[in-house]
């Protein structure tokens, strides 16, 4: 069968750029006439090939490596083979990102289905407004009075409600839903996402449970990611806001009324409840559970798989269930660990 190869058509980088483009050092005599088309890690890399090398576990890959450019720290250049240019950074994974993203301009946000501009085969209201640029893909509704801005791309069968706003050069992939939502410039959601739907808010009874109206917004700042299938919900008595340059993964639960600084950083399968703040550039781990009304102070940073019951000062590394100071975590395990042991050998010990 044929195989498409997908972004991989690129003009390639030559070993002045990217030395221009990494601050790095070359050595003496190096080939500068070598050309680099793609990445690849270091046990596949060939020579038209740039890899990266930063960590003394992967010493036996780069020895056997075939890249045609290595990006490395000094202290590991010297466990590299001498066929491959050997290019010293500080942080070799940073510049190996610049590189690549250089190499494929087109990854970094979703690509369109039609034709920029395109509107054809899509629903769109009488009343909305969409600024010249917009695409919009089959299949795509958009409700009364949405204003749309340039050079977004609105994807198939996404659902914009009424009154909704986008900026510009924002990238809304396939599936997605959004309602009571005010979205900034350079914003990219992923497939299926779910935004502004009304937040999980019941008043629990024996005759029932009454459901609370849920009045507020979705409010995301600019060149704010999220992941495919995350569902954000709108405020009930104040807007939900996604701040400035925060990055959401897939499958993440956000509930309504919380509210997420600039910056953050929060990995898949990660539910935060109702009313919670995060402050600025906070990062929460894999799978990691926030409770009600819970702030996490500016900087900190949640291991994966923790319970967030209480605030947690800025700048605090927490980990557990429930969550505490890191260092107190790993404290506790060593010890259930060393009675554990001790039981186990009191129970093998033969009888006096």
């Amino acid at each position: 069968m044929s195989e498409p190869v997908f972004l991989r058509d690129t003009r390639g980088l030559s070993l002045d750029e990217i030395v221009a483009l990494t601050g790095a050092s070359a050595p003496e005599g190096v080939e500068r006439a070598r050309h680099i088309v793609n990445v690849a890690p270091l046990d596949r890399a060939s020579p038209s090939d740039i890899a990266f090398f930063d960590a003394k576990r992967f010493s036996g890959a780069a020895a056997r490596t075939h890249a045609g450019i290595c990006l490395t720290s000094a202290a590991l250049a010297k466990e590299l083979p001498s066929r491959v240019t050997v290019l010293v950074v500080r942080e070799p994974f940073r510049a190996f990102v610049k590189v690549a993203r250089v190499l494929f301009p087109q990854s970094l946000r979703p690509s369109s289905l039609a034709q920029p501009g395109a509107v054809a085969g899509a629903h769109i209201d009488a009343s909305a407004r969409l600024e010249n640029g917009v695409t919009v893909e089959p299949g795509a509704v958009i409700g009364p009075r949405t204003e749309i801005g340039g050079g977004s791309i609105i994807g198939a069968a996404c659902v914009i409600g009424a009154d909704v706003r986008i900026g510009r050069d924002c990238s809304i992939s396939a599936g997605a839903v959004l309602t009571n939502t005010l979205i900034g410039d350079r914003v990219i959601i992923h497939p299926g996402c779910k935004i502004g739907q009304d937040g999980f808010g019941f008043v629990m009874g024996a005759g029932g449970h009454l459901k609370v109206p849920q009045v507020g917004r979705v409010i995301i700042q600019d060149d704010v990611e999220i992941g495919a299938n995350t569902t954000i919900d709108r405020g009930g008595i104040r807007d939900t806001v996604i701040g400035e340059g925060t990055k959401i993964d897939n499958l993440v639960q956000i509930g309504h009324n919380v509210s997420i600084g600039r910056h953050c950083i929060v990995v898949a399968h990660t539910g935060i409840s109702g009313s919670s703040t995060l402050e600025d550039y906070v990062v929460l781990g894999a799978r990691v559970g926030i409770n009600n009304d819970v702030t996490v102070g500016e900087g900190a940073q949640i291991a994966a798989i923790s319970n967030v019951n209480g605030n947690v000062p800025p700048g605090a590394r927490w980990g557990g269930t429930p969550a505490k100071p890191i260092k107190q975590w790993f404290r506790e395990i060593m010890a259930i660990e060393r009675l554990a042991r001790a039981k186990d050998g009191a129970a093998s010990a033969p009888n006096e």
